[in-house]
């Protein structure tokens, strides 16, 4: 798991900054953990700190990867 803060949900990508200061944005968040913390909706959650595991998914068809979380936990 990884610590991050959530910044913000815009145009179908959640971002999130890392400790080591990364940005990083993930197209794709496991249905349980939307249910749970609604990123997309409650403004709330911006500037708070989250641990979470996330995947990358390759396209071979096109060359791309799309990020998506597994895991989300509010700390």
């Amino acid at each position: 798991m990884k610590t991050a803060v959530f910044k913000s949900y815009q145009d179908g990508y959640y971002t999130f900054w890392f400790d080591n200061g990364d940005e990083l944005s993930f197209e794709e968040v496991h249905p349980k953990a939307l249910y749970k913390y609604n990123l997309k909706e409650d403004e709330s959650f911006i500037d708070k700190t989250f641990k979470l595991t996330y995947s990358e998914v390759f396209d071979d068809l096109d060359d791309s990867v799309i990020y998506r979380i597994e895991s989300l936990t509010l700390l």
